[in-house]
This record gives structure tokens, C-alpha cells and sequence, in this order.
């Protein structure tokens, strides 16, 4: 199941070539659900279900690449490519029925399809749930030893208990898992098991670690689509004690192929998926994606008729350490100067986004009627008045039926700056100030 989906897919809206921060313009849009659980977890909903129905339901979803995370085991990863192998033999020895030859046939359509990456959800000491992502080509063996290397015995490596006994700590976890050649992903980190630990009778030094550590490359949490986002605004680096921005994916966590009617929050496959801008997708991909400093390459996955809307879910926020709002970039009222004195301010602080054409008024936003020229007014005043040079990102978003113009702003490597020489600036809380020696 190791096969890449063929680049033309037929796809609408998300398949689009698009660009984003330091972007090629051949990326896309790819849907994936890295958390999902097959019937080799043991608290799996529906056991009537076959390795073969959950792809099928991955790609009735449209989805480009799955995770498949079973409680701490491999045995589903391991079923599905003990049956394509056993099939594959049976071809080769002219053996195969009807009925094999079909599966066989409709296994490689959605090898096709939908990329497959093997991993397990771990259970962490005092139960914190981490997930752990791997290349496709990875074999079953490679991940049980990584399984016991993590503690869980080896007489429960084929249960998918949520219980394995004394395992292994957090951080540790999140480093067998990197050093292994995997992704370390914080499971539902903003809920039951999940390492922002609500409720838990822990210090905050503890939290600070486990949300911030260099070997956890993201955070899946269940509140993206929620008004406030908190989690994901929560850990946008603007927080002194969590500096580290860190990525905020989401994922099904399905343990049955459809959502439950009776109790909605029991998801199906592909029913809380995260959009990536990818070149391709691979795990490569992915990988380059959550450890990077390219926020605007994930959003939540949603429907065509209801796209993500990158403005919207900002202006909803408001003005924080790591962004900043203006209705124009004019000259007249010194609208530019105020920009390019934020601009300064994220690149000596933290970082941070000027949205230019979206205000704070109620509304859609007002856009900018001469987008071209306004960029390059805005490009052109960063380049000729702020020392030293400052390389930041910037395109254009539609909210709403306006052009808005994204300027981000990294933290910058040579700090600090100024403009026109001898102005420097420092972001405070959602405001840019004037830095007083």
C-alpha cells in the first residue's frame, strides 16, 4: 500500500495548483486524515468491518493519504499487506478465483488512490496518547521494534489495547519516534489523553515540555473548526512561556468506517481531515510541511462549497502578538508607515502576519480595489526602509469576494531592526510600540 496517488485526479478546488509562503506553484491541496484506527484496535466500533472497507471508505472521502494508528500494534498495517502479498503469490502462480482476483484488482486501485502510512497511537506513561507516522516502505518488523523499544510487552503487541502497563514517558516517546524516522504527533493534545493535559494535576513546566519539545513535530487538536480555535491560538508562539509555534493538524481519530448517528462526536474516516499544500503526496511531503515555519500550508478540511477562509478565521482571533489588521495601505494618513512599523515589530518579536484589506469592522472585509499596486508599494518600502534587509512572504487571499494582501513576517535572524535607520519597533501584546532603550 505504498503507492502515490497519480497528480491528475480530477479533483476540484483543493487539487488546484496554488502557492504559499516560499511556494511552488505546482503544490496542491491534499486531503488527509493522519489518525484512524482499523479493526485490529480493540475498542474498535464496528467489528464487523474489513481492512478492505476502510479503504474503501478512505477513498469514498476523498482523501489522499491516511494514517493508519491502531492502540499500541501494527497488526492491522501488518493483515493488509500479509493479504495483498498472499494475493500477489496466488496471481503469480495462475491460482487466483474470481472473487480473489477481484479484491486483488480493487486493493491496487486504491493503493492508487490513497496513500497508506503505517503507525500506531502509543500510550504514553500516565496514559498521554502520542501517535507515531512512518514511511510507507517500512516494515512491519522495523515498527514492533520500535513498539518494544517504547515498553508495551511484547504478549500485547498484537491486542491494539489502549493499556499496555508501565510504556515509556512522554518525551522520551517523541524521540525513539524521530530518531526512528517517524513523525511525532501530540494525539488530540487538547482533550481526553492529550498532552496539553486539561485538568491534569500537573505544573505548567511539565506542559511547557511536552507541547514544545524539538522532537514533536505537531499537535492534533479537536477545536479548528470551533470559533476560537483556542488551542491552535493558544500555541501560535505569541505566549512567552510556549515561544515555539507549533503546527495545530486535525484527525478523525475513527474507529468505525461512518460517524455515529447517535453520537455524532463518534467519528467516521475522513470526518475531521486536515488539508495539506504539498508537492506530492508523500510522507517526504508531509514531513517538510510540520517542520517548517509554513503555517499557511494546513487548514481544516471542508467541503467545496464551504472553503477554508484564512481571513475569516483571523479577524475572528483579532490583533495578537503574531498579527495585525489594516482597511489600506495608503500613504495619506500614514496607513504604510503604521504597516511597515508592524512589519519591524514581528521580525524584532516573534513573527507574525499583516493582513492589509481586512479590518476589524463588522462585515465582509473592504479588499484592495488595486491589489498590484499595493503590493508593490508595501514590497517597496520594506526593501528601501528597513535595515537590515527583511525577507518576508507575500500573496494574496479572497475572503469573503475581497482581495486581502498576507504579509508574513518571519522572526527575523538578524535582529534587531529598524526603519529609516534609527526607528525601532517591538510587538507587545497586539500592539506595536516604539522600543525604549
Amino acid at each position: 500500500m505504498s503507492k502515490r496517488r497519480k497528480p491528475n485526479n480530477g479533483r476540484q478546488s483543493r487539487s488546484s495548483p496554488e502557492t504559499a509562503s516560499g511556494g511552488n506553484n505546482q503544490r496542491r491541496w491534499y486531503r488527509v486524515d493522519l489518525h484512524t484506527h482499523t479493526p485490529a484496535s480493540s475498542d474498535y466500533e464496528e467489528p464487523a468491518a474489513t481492512y478492505l472497507d476502510v479503504l474503501r471508505r478512505a477513498a469514498e472521502q476523498e482523501l489522499d493519504v491516511i494514517a493508519i494508528t491502531d492502540h499500541n500494534t501494527v497488526a492491522g498495517i501488518g493483515t493488509i499487506r500479509r493479504e495483498i502479498e498472499w494475493l500477489t503469490r496466488l496471481e503469480a502462480d495462475n491460482r487466483l478465483t474470481d472473487e480473489e482476483r477481484a479484491r486483488l484488482d480493487e486493493w491496487r486501485t486504491l493503493s492508487e488512490q490513497v496513500l497508506v502510512l503505517p503507525g500506531f497511537e502509543f500510550t504514553a506513561t500516565f496514559g498521554f496518547h502520542i501517535l507515531g507516522l512512518f514511511p510507507p516502505e517500512t516494515s512491519v518488523r522495523q515498527l514492533e521494534h520500535i513498539l518494544l523499544s517504547l515498553n508495551v510487552p511484547a504478549d500485547k503487541l498484537d491486542i491494539g489495547s489502549t493499556e499496555t502497563g508501565s510504556s515509556t514517558d512522554v518525551l522520551t516517546a517523541y524521540r525513539v519516534i524521530h530518531e526512528a524516522g517517524g513523525l511525532a504527533i501530540a494525539a488530540h493534545a487538547n482533550s481526553t489523553h492529550g498532552v496539553a493535559m486539561r485538568d491534569f494535576p500537573f505544573g505548567g513546566q511539565t506542559k511547557i515540555a511536552y507541547t514544545q519539545d524539538s522532537n514533536l513535530d505537531a499537535l492534533e487538536v479537536t477545536d479548528l473548526e470551533k470559533q476560537y480555535r483556542s488551542t491552535a491560538r493558544f500555541f501560535n508562539g505569541s505566549k512567552t512561556e510556549y515561544p515555539r509555534r507549533m503546527h495545530c493538524i486535525q484527525g478523525s481519530d475513527a474507529h468505525r468506517l461512518i460517524a455515529n448517528p447517535k453520537n455524532p462526536r463518534r467519528l467516521g474516516i475522513g470526518e475531521r481531515a486536515t488539508e495539506m499544500l504539498l508537492d506530492t503526496a508523500s510522507f517526504e511531503a508531509i514531513v517538510a510541511v510540520l517542520r517548517s515555519k509554513q503555517f499557511d500550508r494546513t487548514r481544516p478540511a471542508r467541503p467545496a462549497d464551504r472553503p477554508f477562509d484564512v481571513v475569516a478565521v483571523a479577524r475572528e482571533e483579532g490583533p495578537s502578538l503574531v498579527q495585525s489588521f489594516h482597511e489600506s495601505a495608503s500613504q495619506r494618513g500614514g496607513r504604510l508607515t503604521t504597516i511597515l512599523n508592524d512589519i519591524c515589530a514581528f521580525a524584532n518579536t516573534a513573527g507574525g502576519t499583516v493582513f492589509i484589506g481586512a479590518g476589524l469592522r463588522k462585515g465582509p472585509p473592504k479588499g484592495l480595489d488595486n491589489a498590484k499596486q499595493v503590493q508593490a508599494e508595501v514590497q517597496a518600502a520594506i526593501d528601501g526602509r528597513i535595515t537590515p534587509p527583511l525577507a518576508v512572504t507575500v500573496d494574496m487571499v479572497e475572503s469573503e469576494g475581497a482581495k486581502v494582501m498576507r504579509v508574513q513576517v518571519p522572526k527575523g535572524q538578524d535582529r534587531p531592526y529598524c526603519i529609516d535607520d534609527h526607528k525601532f519597533y517591538v510587538r507587545d501584546e497586539n500592539e506595536t510600540n516604539m522600543a525604549v532603550r
